[in-house]
């Protein structure tokens, strides 16, 4: 489900559940644990890293329309807590986009601190609205912070999804790599980091991600809406028709 490989100092936490990455309870709940456990264990970096062609397809859909409210209540405070994992985490993370990252999978990368991609016929964005679920605001503010107002305003209500080309052009992704170098790349922007005088960078990199650690400030009106979004008839028969066509696709 995720495998851990160091790279001295630097450690990649790699989805590996097939076929597409897609964030299930347990894999939040795991990945979430091993960044908040990282730096205890003497990490000083992190790369984020997904399979070859797929670094993670978002929620497990299908998986999560099979579930009741007790579980959705739970469920979505404990992405959030990902997020904020990530957004808060005391070490740096590189996201090694190593193919698709569509919804969920894009708001993983975003939360990061460095974003390389894999050059190629992959996809990435927040699709959510295509699927029927309305943009959060917490994860529209990340979204701001990397591409501005405008461009997220743009990308959010169409739910918009980009090329490598058009995703590094907007300042959704931070550079691109040949698929067999993007972990590589991410290693090594790590490196680059780490070997600035370490009291100043990392104080200044905590000033610098304030503003993305105060989202998750007041998160339970939020929460609240985001879970009711869930239940709504329009997005259930949205997402319903969604894991009807992916059906379809992997038939």
């Amino acid at each position: 489900m995720m495998n851990t490989i160091d790279h001295g100092t630097i450690r990649e936490l790699q989805l590996n559940r097939p076929p597409v990455n897609a964030l299930s309870p347990e894999l939040i709940a795991l990945l979430r644990g091993a960044i908040e456990e990282a730096p205890g264990a003497g990490a000083r970096a992190l790369v984020l890293s997904g399979t070859p062609g797929r670094f993670s397809g978002g929620l497990d859909v299908p998986l999560l329309l099979g579930v009741d409210r007790s579980v959705m209540a739970k469920f979505w405070p404990e992405f959030y807590s990902l997020l904020a994992a990530i957004a808060g985490s005391t070490v740096p993370i590189a996201a090694a986009i190593t193919g698709h990252a569509p919804a969920g999978g894009a708001v993983l990368a975003m939360f990061c601190d460095w974003r390389v991609m894999a050059e190629g016929n992959y996809k990435i964005g927040l699709n959510e609205v295509q699927v029927g679920l309305p943009l959060p605001p917490v994860i529209l503010g990340g979204l701001r912070r990397l591409v501005g107002p405008r461009q997220a305003e743009r990308l959010a209500a169409r739910g918009e999804m980009l090329s490598p080309q058009d995703a590094i052009r907007l300042g959704f992704v931070d550079e691109l790599a040949p698929p067999q170098k993007v972990v590589d790349a991410a290693i090594q922007w790590c490196q680059q980091l780490l070997a600035l005088p370490q009291e100043a960078m990392t104080r200044t990199r905590q000033l610098a991600r304030a503003d993305l650690v105060a989202l998750f400030g007041s998160l339970e009106p939020e929460l609240e809406r985001v879970i009711e979004s869930w239940w709504s008839p329009a997005t259930q028969s949205a997402l319903r028709d969604l894991v009807q066509r992916l059906g379809k696709k992997a038939g």
